[in-house]
C-alpha cells in the first residue's frame, strides 16, 4: 500500500503544478527532533536496539570516525556539506568517555578549518586526515589536544564533487592504511623528499590507494567505487557506491600491473542477489521535495534523472559506508555480515555474505520485508559506520533536513530548502543487542608489547587491529619470538588460536623483523598444509617477499578457489620479476589451470602465471592422455597456445608445436586441432612477426591446411551446439580477411541465432579492411535489433566503416533514423572531417521526438491488456543482447528484478527514455586508440594494465593502456533512443506483462 500510494501521490499532477514557480505551499520544513526524540524513532530488528553515545553540542556532522589505543574517538565533523566554504568550516574532534560509561562526554577540537574532511585513522598518536585534494596528518606534540603538527603528506585529490570524496581509511591485515579513492578521482603528487627528481604523479581514477605511514609510499589498489569500503576478518575487501551497495574487490591491482599480456577479470563485482540499486523499506514520509522534483521531472518541466521510472523511493538512491560486523557484542552468526547505509531512505540494510562455488560471494538480504535498522525521522541519515572497541557496531548520523547534491536540486524548489540545515547537529549511536552490558574501555596505551601479542588473539577484531598497529608503532624486537611461536601454533595452551591471530602475527613478523623472519613458519605452513586456506593464502602472499620460498608455492596441493587464484597471482607476480618457473610449478600450473577452467578468474591468472614458460605447462597439461578428452582440457590447450603465439617467443612456441606433433596428433586429433587454432588466433592477435603457416611445422602445418575449411563448415552446421559455432567462426574470423569474409557474412542477416550472428560481427570487427564497412553496411537493414547493436558498435569503431554507413543513410539505402542520437553524436566528435561534415548534415534533417512527448504517447501502453507470452518474444528479439530474465538474453544492464520493484510506469519510462535515469554504473565510455580506433561499451574494469568495455551480447572488450589515447564517458545510456520504432504500443503493453509476471 505504501508504494502505491507514493506511486499515486507523484504522478498525480494537478493541473496548475507545472505552471507554477513557486511551491511554498508544498515544501513545508521539516522540524529536527531532539537526540532522545530521534532515538526513540528508530527500529531495529527484535534482539536489538540503539543506543545514543554522543549528540550536539559534543559532535557535528559526523561523516568518518576512528578509535586511538585508548578508546577515544576521533570524529570527522565535515560541518560545510554539502557547499565549499571560502572558510572551510570542518574539525576532527576528539570524543572521550571520562567516566567509562559507556556514553562520550569530553569533546576536544584537535583540529579546525579542514576542507571537506571526509576520512580518519589514528597513527602514532596523531592521525592522518582525508581533506581533499590533501591527506594530512595531525598531532598535538604539547599535549594541550590541539594539534600543532599539521603537514600535507599527499594531495591530489579530485573535489569536483562532495558526493565523490576520498574517504574509509582502515588499517589493512598487511599493516599498510587503505583508502577509497571515490568516484572524482586522483592524481597523487608523492611527498616531498630531498630527492629532487621529477615523478610522475599516480593517477587512482578507477581504483583505492594504501600507503605505509612510516615510508609513505602510496600505490594504487583495486576498488573504485563511491563512499564505503570495509574488510572482513582475512583481508577481504567490500566497497559501496550509491547505486551499487555491495561490491567485492577480488584482487590487488599490483597483480594486473605484473601481467600486462594476459587482461585479467574486472576486480570490482558487483555481488547484491537482489541487484545493485536492491528495494528498501523504508518507514520515514518521504521528503516533500522528493516528491515534488520527481513529479516535475516525469512531466518534463526540468530536466534531470526520473527516480526509479515515477517512484520517489522504495530503493538505493544513497548507499553508503558498507561496513563488515567484526565484532564481538552480536550474537557470533553476525560476525562477517555486511551493513549499508542508505541516507535518502534513512535506514540501514543488512547482507548476509555467502561463498559460491568458484571465487565471488554472493550477498543475500537478510531482513525479509524490512531493514535491519530504520528511522521515522528524516533527519536520521546513516553515513558511516564502525567497529568499535566495544564490541559493538557504531551508526554515525549526519542528520541533516536535506541530504542531496546542489545541482539536483532545480532552483524553483531549492528556494524553499536550506541544503545547510542541521550544521548544528549530529549524532552517533551504538547497536547492541538485548542484553549487552558495557565493558571497560580498554586502555592499549599502557600495555607491554607482549601484552599486544596476546590480543592479537581477541575475538573483537577492533582489539587485533589497535595491537597490530601499536605493534608496528613500536617496531618492538623482543616480541619476535612470541610472533613467531604464535604465527606457528595451532593450539596455545588449552585455548585455540583464532586463525585471523596466525596471519596478523606473520604480517607483525615481515613488518618488524623482516623476511628473514617468515621463512620458518611459512615453510611449516607449506609443509604441513593443514590451515585454513585463508590463513594459507596469506602465506603464499608473504612468500613473494622471500626467493627462498616463492618455488615452495608450488608445493601446496589445495584447490579451494581463494587460494588456488592467490597461488597463481603471487606465481605471474614473482614471474614478472624474473623468476623462472621449474616442472613442479609448471605442474602446478596446468593443474590448477584444469581445476579453475570454468571461473575466469582463475583461468585469467593460470594464463598469466603460464607467461613465459608457455611450453613448459602446455607440456604438463597433457602428460594425463586420458584427460585430453575433456572438453575444458581442449579449451585451456587452445588458449595456452594462442598465448604462446601471442607473446611470440620463438622458443616457446616451437615446444608447443612439437607437443602438437609428437602428442596430439596420435592420442587427440581434436585436441590437436584445438590447439592449432589457438596458434592462428594468437598469432593474429600480435598483429607482427611470423604468420601461423611460418610457426606451424610437420604434421601441425597439415592441420592448419584443413583447418579453416572445416571450421568454415562448423561455423555454418546450423545442427551443432552454439558454443562450437562460435568456437569456430573464431577461427575462421582468425583467417585472412579474403578467406573469412564470405563465410562470416553468410552468418549475418539470415535466420541464425543472434549469438551466432553477433560472433559473426566480433570476427569482421576485427579486421581492418576497407570492405568490413561495406559488407556490415549492406547487411544492415536484415539485422535484428540485438544484432543491430553489435554491428554498429563495428562501424562506428573505425573512420571508413562510418563513412561507409553514413553514405547509405545519405543515399537513402538507410533510413536515417536507425542511427539513434548518441552514436550520431560521436561520429559528430570524429577526428575524421569527412564522417563529422555527413554526421552534421545527418543531424540537421533527422530529429528525435522528444522523449516526454514520446513516453507520454505511449502512456496508454499502461492500460492495455498485455500478453506474457507475446511479451517474452518482444524481449528476446529487442532487449536480449543486453538484460537478462530467467534464462534468456545477458544481463548487462540495469537489473531487471529492481526494475520490477519499481513498477511499470518505471519499465516504460526506462525504455522510452533511456537517458532520462542513467545509473552510474550504466553509462557509455569511448576509447579512442592510437591506431585510430574508436570502442564503446559499460566500463566493466579498470587496472594498471588494462581497461575493459562490456558490449551488447556480454562480448568483452580488453585494451592495454599502452594502446589507450583517450578514455572518456558519453553521459548517455548504453541503451539507444527511439525503441519506438520497433515497439507499438500494444508490444510494450506485452514487454511490460512479461517483465512484470
Amino acid at each position: 500500500m505504501l508504494k502505491r500510494a507514493i506511486a499515486l501521490l507523484v504522478l498525480c499532477i494537478c493541473p496548475t503544478a507545472l505552471g507554477q514557480s513557486d511551491f511554498a505551499a508544498e515544501l513545508p520544513r521539516i522540524p529536527p527532533r531532539t537526540p532522545a526524540e530521534s532515538a526513540a524513532m528508530i527500529k531495529v530488528i527484535p534482539g536489538f536496539k540503539p543506543e545514543l553515545v554522543a549528540a550536539e553540542p559534543l559532535v557535528f556532522s559526523p561523516v568518518a570516525i576512528d578509535f586511538d589505543e585508548d578508546g577515544r574517538a576521533y570524529v570527522c565533523e565535515m560541518v560545510d556539506y554539502p557547499f565549499e566554504s571560502p572558510q572551510p568550516l570542518g574539525r576532527i574532534a576528539v570524543l572521550t568517555d571520562t567516566n567509562d560509561d559507556g556514553v562520550f562526554d569530553k569533546r576536544t577540537v584537535l583540529a579546525d578549518k579542514l576542507a571537506w574532511p571526509t576520512a580518519v585513522i589514528c597513527f602514532d598518536g596523531g592521525c592522518f586526515v582525508g581533506s581533499a585534494p590533501d591527506i594530512i596528518y595531525l598531532k598535538d606534540t604539547t599535549g594541550d589536544g590541539v594539534a600543532d603538527e599539521r603537514k600535507v603528506v599527499f594531495t591530489g585529490f579530485g573535489k569536483q564533487n562532495v558526493q565523490g570524496l576520498l574517504n574509509s581509511f582502515h588499517w589493512g591485515i598487511d599493516n599498510r592504511i587503505h583508502g577509497a579513492t571515490g568516484t572524482n578521482g586522483a592524481k597523487i603528487a608523492p611527498p616531498k623528499t630531498i630527492d629532487t627528481k621529477p615523478v610522475e604523479a599516480i593517477d587512482l581514477r578507477g581504483r583505492d590507494f594504501s600507503f605505509d605511514p612510516r615510508k609513505l609510499d602510496l600505490r594504487p589498489e583495486s576498488g573504485g567505487a563511491q563512499h564505503g569500503m570495509s574488510f572482513d576478518d582475512f583481508g577481504r575487501k567490500f566497497v559501496s557506491s550509491n547505486s551499487d551497495h555491495i561490491q567485492q574487490v577480488v584482487y590487488d591491482d599490483r597483480y594486473a600491473a605484473a601481467s600486462p599480456s594476459v587482461a585479467l577479470p574486472p576486480a570490482r563485482v558487483s555481488i547484491a542477489a537482489d541487484g545493485p540499486q536492491a528495494e528498501v523499506f523504508r518507514i520515514s514520509p518521504v521528503e516533500p521535495w522528493r516528491i515534488v522534483r520527481t513529479r516535475l521531472r516525469v512531466s518534463g518541466a526540468v530536466k534531470g534523472l526520473v527516480e526509479g521510472g515515477g517512484r520517489a523511493a522504495g530503493y538505493f538512491t544513497g548507499a553508503t559506508g558498507v561496513t563488515i560486523y567484526r565484532g564481538d557484542a552480536f550474537p557470533a552468526e553476525y560476525r562477517g555480515q555486511a551493513f549499508v547505509g542508505d541516507v535518502g531512505s534513512n535506514l540501514v540494510h543488512r547482507k548476509i555474505i555467502k561463498p559460491t562455488d568458484g571465487v565471488l560471494f554472493r550477498a543475500e538480504r537478510a531482513d525479509a520485508g524490512r531493514e535491519f535498522l530504520a528511522s521515522e525521522d528524516i533527519w536520521f541519515r546513516p553515513a558511516q559506520f564502525a567497529n568499535a572497541p566495544d564490541g559493538t557496531l557504531y551508526v554515525l548520523d549526519v542528520c541533516r533536513e536535506v541530504i542531496e547534491h546542489p545541482a539536483s536540486l532545480p532552483d524553483s524548489i531549492k528556494q524553499h530548502l536550506d541544503l545547510t540545515s542541521g550544521r548544528d547537529r549530529g549524532r552517533i549511536y551504538r547497536v547492541v543487542p538485548d542484553g549487552y552490558k558495557h565493558r571497560p574501555t580498554p586502555k592499549l596505551s599502557t600495555a607491554s608489547s607482549e601484552q599486544l601479542v596476546e590480543l592479537l588473539n581477541h575475538r573483537n577484531a577492533w582489539h587485533r587491529e589497535a595491537a597490530s598497529r601499536l605493534l608496528y608503532e613500536r617496531q618492538d624486537q623482543s616480541v619476535l619470538t612470541s610472533l613467531n611461536r604464535l604465527a606457528m601454533s595451532s593450539f596455545e595452551g588449552s585455548r585455540a588460536t583464532l586463525p585471523e591471530a596466525r596471519i596478523h602475527a606473520l604480517y607483525a613478523l615481515n613488518s618488524i623483523g623482516g623476511s628473514d623472519h617468515l621463512f620458518a613458519p611459512l615453510g611449516d605452513m607449506f609443509l604441513r598444509q593443514a590451515d585454513r586456506p585463508e590463513v594459507l593464502r596469506h602465506a603464499v602472499r608473504l612468500a613473494e617477499k622471500d626467493p627462498r620460498l616463492a618455488q615452495d608455492i608450488a608445493w601446496i596441493t589445495r584447490d579451494e578457489p581463494e587460494l588456488a587464484l592467490q597461488r597463481l597471482l603471487s606465481i605471474g607476480l614473482l614471474k614478472s620479476t624474473g623468476a623462472k618457473a621449474n616442472e613442479l610449478t609448471a605442474r602446478a600450473i596446468a593443474d590448477l589451470l584444469k581445476i579453475g577452467s570454468a571461473d575466469p578468474y582463475r583461468q585469467a591468472a593460470a594464463m598469466a602465471a603460464v607467461s613465459g614458460d608457455v611450453g613448459d605447462v602446455f607440456w604438463q597439461a597433457i602428460r594425463d592422455h586420458g584427460s585430453l578428452n575433456d572438453p575444458k582440457t581442449r579449451q585451456m590447450l587452445r588458449s595456452l597456445a594462442r598465448l604462446s603465439a601471442a607473446i611470440g617467443k620463438p622458443e616457446e612456441m616451437a615446444r608447443v608445436v612439437k607437443a602438437i606433433n609428437s602428442v596430439l596428433i596420435d592420442n587427440n586429433a581434436e585436441a590437436a586441432r584445438q590447439s592449432v587454432a589457438g596458434i592462428v588466433e594468437g598469432a593474429r592477435l600480435r598483429r607482427s612477426g611470423p604468420t601461423p603457416e611460418q610457426i606451424l611445422t610437420g604434421r601441425a602445418a597439415e592441420l592448419l591446411a584443413g583447418l579453416a575449411e572445416q571450421a568454415r563448415k562448423g561455423a555454418a552446421d546450423a545442427s551443432r551446439p552454439i558454443a562450437d559455432r562460435i568456437a569456430d567462426i573464431q577461427i575462421v574470423g582468425s583467417g585472412p580477411f579474403a578467406q573469412a569474409r564470405e563465410p562470416l557474412s553468410a552468418l549475418i542477416g539470415k535466420l541464425e541465432p543472434a549469438e551466432v550472428q553477433v560472433a559473426a560481427v566480433a570476427a569482421l570487427g576485427g579486421y581492418t579492411d576497407v570492405q568490413v564497412g561495406e559488407v556490415l553496411t549492406s547487411a544492415w537493414p536484415r539485422l535484428t535489433p540485438a544484432v543491430r547493436l553489435a554491428a554498429m558498435d563495428a562501424i562506428i569503431a573505425r573512420p571508413d566503416r562510418a563513412l561507409a554507413f553514413l553514405t547509405a543513410i545519405e543515399a537513402g539505402r538507410i533510413p536515417a533514423t536507425d542511427l539513434d542520437a548518441s552514436r550520431l553524436g560521436r561520429l559528430r566528435q570524429s577526428k575524421d572531417a569527412n564522417v563529422r561534415k555527413l554526421a552534421d548534415t545527418l543531424a540537421d534533417k533527422s530529429k528525435l521526438s522528444p522523449r516526454a512527448d514520446v513516453v507520454k504517447a505511449y502512456g496508454k501502453a499502461l492500460e492495455l491488456k498485455g500478453d506474457a507470452d507475446k511479451g517474452k518474444a518482444v524481449f528476446s528479439q529487442s532487449c536480449a543482447s543486453c538484460h537478462r530474465v530467467g534464462d534468456i538474453g545477458t544481463e548487462i544492464g540495469p537489473n531487471l528484478a529492481t526494475m520490477k520493484a519499481r513498477g511499470a510506469d518505471a519499465v516504460l519510462t526506462n525504455v522510452l527514455d533511456p537517458n532520462r535515469e542513467v545509473n552510474g554504473l550504466f553509462v557509455e565510455y569511448v576509447v579512442e586508440t592510437k591506431d585510430g580506433r574508436s570502442l564503446s561499451g559499460l566500463l566493466a574494469g579498470e587496472t594498471s594494465a588494462a581497461i575493459t568495455l562490456l558490449k551488447a551480447g556480454g562480448l568483452k572488450e580488453t585494451i592495454a593502456r599502452t594502446e589507450v589515447e583517450k578514455l572518456r564517458s558519453t553521459g548517455l545510456s548504453l541503451m539507444p533512443e527511439g525503441l519506438e520504432r520497433q515497439i507499438d504500443p500494444q508490444a510494450m503493453a506485452d514487454l511490460i506483462a512479461f517483465l512484470m509476471k
